[in-house]
């Protein structure tokens, strides 16, 4: 057993196998040690997040170095059965690297009893394990960018479907009409840990599509006196956000919420919400909306110039960071940020919006939340005022907000996989500067740097979890720094991890800027403290 760190507040137990793994998750779960926040289990890793408060990364270990781990888990009486069209791509391929005729390989995995082992890579999306051995095959050395949602794949010793489309290197052998994750249903995900499961040919056992759920007739509306907010324009579309959505995991659902978490409070304290009131995440300005009555709002992060127009056409200018008075009629613009990436729009009262898991924020992964705001749009604010409290007057950025070719300084906590780096490779992480490209979004950074970090080898990583401010580096060597809206878990190794006191900052770098990374650790296994 090896206790790596991931950041401050983060550890990852490395166990022998996958029954190790599950056995110290069920033991947490029955037996819990105060301070764990959250828990994710992978292949032959548990990655545990812990309130700093409560616990420090070496009681953590030391709480767990004594734990048994030769308990099994009991499989559990809920079976569900997944009907399969083998028309996969990879169907041939796999029957090749196998050995088996393509009959072979479709009457093994069908009289195979699975069992979910754990969720994660995307919402809905369960770690099969079970199979029959002969059906172990490599991941494919170049993954698709895209595979369909219902395809029904191999890799290593487990089997899954994907709930949505997305890319991945696992072997396509068919697909299934199945919805693996239906926000409709109670639980969404249809597999969840423990469950076994069981694949049938459609081919020799055909399926009745089930009746489309007819909706309910909608009643006719009423006339409201809620304050709303008609959105005029939205260059890009903004999005729900409030503090993350936690407790997920067993789901495969990562937390999200606001990349500048300071900022989102900030705006809420401006109206006197309670700071985790959902906002919206403006990104790069041009935002516009009228107001259909008085309202309080406040924007904060990345310092936009907001432009207020009334009834009468007088145009005047408001601060950030400082309660603004509209009244109806009112057409408020955003416009183009100087520095930053993102702003956030709070408004007295909170927008009327509802959760999904348990929180408002949308990811932009998972495709999990509210939808975003566009043009048209039209926002209702709460009128439900039994919360607020009085506006504040002084609130403040947190940081100086980054511009467009500046240089970023971010701290890095090293670990949990430094040691798959060579000595070159651990030296060019610091010792150079990384260009934020174009492609980076909320789920990640992507970086370029003039050297590729390099790796000890080319050894394939079992999944395993990922912290917000992963670093993962791919077989390109050009890292990829991971946001709110991070796959839960991920198969390239992390060479380190931004400290969670600079996440904010880094959620506020804009595109072409650069980004210096400085460890502020040395990469160690954590040693276990004596009770």
């Amino acid at each position: 057993m090896r206790f790596l760190p991931v950041n401050l507040t983060t550890l990852l137990v490395e166990l022998a196998d996958l029954d190790e793994t599950l056995a110290l998750f069920a033991s947490l779960e029955t037996d819990p040690v105060e301070g764990i926040v959250d828990m994710v289990p992978a292949a032959r890793t548990l990655m545990i997040r812990f309130r700093a408060g409560k616990l420090t990364a070496e009681t953590l270990a030391g709480e767990i170095a004594t734990r048994d781990l030769s308990a099994r888990i009991a499989p559990s009486d809920q079976l569900v059965e997944i009907p399969v069209r083998y028309d996969g791509e990879d169907l041939a391929d796999v029957a090749e690297l196998t050995g088996l005729s393509i009959e072979e390989v479709i009457r093994r995995h069908t009289e195979s009893t699975f069992t979910v082992a754990f969720c994660g890579f995307a919402p809905g999306f369960g770690y099969l394990v079970g199979g029959d051995p002969a059906l172990q095959v490599p991941r494919r050395q170049s993954p698709r960018t895209r595979i369909p949602a219902g395809s029904v794949a191999l890799a290593g010793a487990f089997s899954g479907v994907y709930p949505q489309a997305s890319p991945g290197g696992w072997q396509i052998i068919g697909t299934t009409p199945e919805k693996m994750w239906d926000l409709s249903r109670d639980p969404p995900a249809l597999f969840q840990p423990g469950h076994r499961v069981r694949f049938f040919d459609m081919a020799t056992r055909p399926v009745t599509a089930s009746p489309a759920p007819v909706k309910a007739a909608a009643l006719p509306g009423t006339a409201t006196a809620a304050v709303t907010l008609k959105v005029l324009a939205a260059p890009m579309p903004a999005l729900f956000q409030d503090l993350g959505r936690y407790g997920q995991t067993g789901q495969g659902v990562s937390s999200s919420g606001a990349l500048d978490r300071g900022a989102l409070q900030a705006a809420n304290r401006v109206v006197g919400n309670v700071t985790g009131t959902p906002c919206l995440e403006i990104i790069l300005g041009g935002f516009s909306f009228e107001a259909s009555g008085r309202a309080v709002i406040a924007l904060t992060g990345a310092p936009c110039p907001i432009a207020i127009r009334d009834a009468t056409g007088r145009t005047f200018s408001a601060d950030t960071y400082q309660p603004v008075s509209l009244e109806s009629g009112d057409v408020v613009t955003v416009g183009q940020a100087p520095s930053g990436a993102r702003s956030y729009l709070a408004i007295r009262g909170g927008f009327k919006v509802k959760p999904v898991l348990g929180s408002a924020s949308t990811d932009t992964l998972a495709v999990v939340g509210p939808d975003p705001v566009t043009a048209g749009a039209v926002l209702i604010v709460e009128e439900e005022s039994g919360a607020l409290t009085s506006v504040s007057l002084t609130e403040a950025p947190a940081f100086a907000f980054p511009v467009p070719g500046e240089t970023v300084t971010l701290d890095v906590v090293m670990g949990p996989r430094s040691d798959w780096f060579t000595e070159a490779g651990i030296a060019s992480l610091s010792g150079q500067l990384f260009q934020v490209t174009p492609q980076s979004n909320r789920v990640g950074i992507r970086l370029s740097g003039e050297t590729a970090l390099e790796r000890k080898d080319k050894a394939e990583l079992p999944s395993e979890g990922t912290a917000t401010g992963a670093i993962q580096v791919p077989h390109s060597g050009q890292p990829v720094l991971f946001l709110a809206d991070h796959p839960l878990t991920g198969g390239y190794p992390v060479i380190g991890t931004v400290a969670e006191y600079h996440l904010d900052l880094a959620g506020q770098i804009p595109v072409n800027a650069q980004i210096r990374f400085r460890p502020v650790t040395t990469f160690a296994d954590v040693r276990p403290a004596k009770a």
